[in-house]
């Protein structure tokens, strides 16, 4: 029986505040949703494990430590080092109702490139269960995404659509780029 193979992969969500980083955040651990909102102070840390393909086919288990950091500016540069050392892949979310939200990740895949160098990044475009009211469109998001050849997600914290899919194919890209080829 061949060895399980493990990781473990630091993974940072980016984005301005009040996008739904701690409700997709909650939503992927917990399958829960809470409504209200309370701004995050400081970073949290929450954990979860998946198992996703390497790249000889082989199963890894991959023990996601997912951070979740305020996303009021200040603290962006008050916080960098310590937050995104070590990280091993992004979520960048926006909230897809404020198409402001969206440009700003530039600034903040910016701040982790220059702690981390280039690492998977992965977008969310949330709150896709309010599509009435959006300002981003798929277009906008798939524009956005290919300028930093990144896949893209539209995600709803409140139903749980797409949230799994999102950190598990960011785990893939995790595991693709940390594990060797196989070489014949």
């Amino acid at each position: 029986m061949p060895e399980e193979l493990r990781m473990k992969s630091k993974v940072c969500l980016v984005g301005e505040g009040a996008v739904g980083k701690t409700c997709v955040i909650r939503r992927f651990i917990h399958d829960q949703f809470e409504d209200k909102y309370i701004s995050t102070l400081g970073a949290k840390v929450s954990k979860k494990e998946v198992s996703v393909a390497g790249n000889g086919g082989e199963e890894f288990r991959v023990d996601l430590t997912v951070w979740d950091i305020m996303g009021e500016k200040g603290f962006r540069e008050l916080l960098k080092e310590a937050y995104f050392h070590g990280a091993q892949g992004i979520l960048a979310v926006c909230d897809i109702t404020r198409k402001n939200t969206l440009n700003e990740l530039n600034d903040w895949i910016s701040a982790v490139n220059k702690v981390t160098g280039p690492i998977p990044l992965l977008f969310l475009g949330n709150k896709a269960d309010l599509a009435d009211s959006a300002q981003v469109s798929d277009e906008d998001l798939r524009k956005f995404a290919g300028t930093h050849k990144a896949p893209y997600y539209f995600t709803s914290a409140r139903t749980g659509q797409n949230v799994e899919q999102a950190f598990r194919q960011l785990a893939q890209l995790i595991a693709a780029k940390n594990t060797p080829r196989q070489v014949a």
